[in-house]
């Protein structure tokens, strides 16, 4: 069986602005959570109507100046085992496992051959 995408990310030099453009265009519900430093999660509003209902994601700032981009997250079953392949088939890890607040799970970044970040939850 496939790994499915779990979670979609969008980060933004102007996390505010990045957040009003993607609900407005998309109608979307994102709002700022500031004991995450205003990272947003995001409700595409998909339901259980949509093509597989969906999935929801996040919108916050970027970590370094210039920083901008698209990141997917495949949910994994072994982190550390995906991160190896991953490697072996010409990524390189750029976050390794870490967990996330609240019991929410674990997660890493990897870069793909072509320097796409990608990410993993488990």
């Amino acid at each position: 069986m496939g790994s499915p995408v779990a979670f979609f990310e969008i980060i933004s030099p102007d996390a505010a602005r990045a957040r009003s453009f993607y609900t407005e265009l998309f109608g979307w519900a994102a709002d700022a959570n500031p004991a995450f430093g205003g990272y947003a999660l995001v409700d595409t509003q998909g339901g259980e109507g949509a093509i597989g209902g969906g999935i929801g994601g996040g919108i916050g700032a970027a970590d370094e100046p210039g920083e901008a981009g698209v990141k997917i997250y495949m949910r994994v079953a072994d982190l550390e085992a995906c991160l190896e392949r991953a490697e072996k088939l010409g990524g390189a890890v750029v976050v390794p496992p870490h967990d996330l607040p609240g019991d929410a799970g674990r997660t890493a970044i990897f870069t793909d051959p072509d320097g796409n970040k990608v990410g993993l939850w488990e």
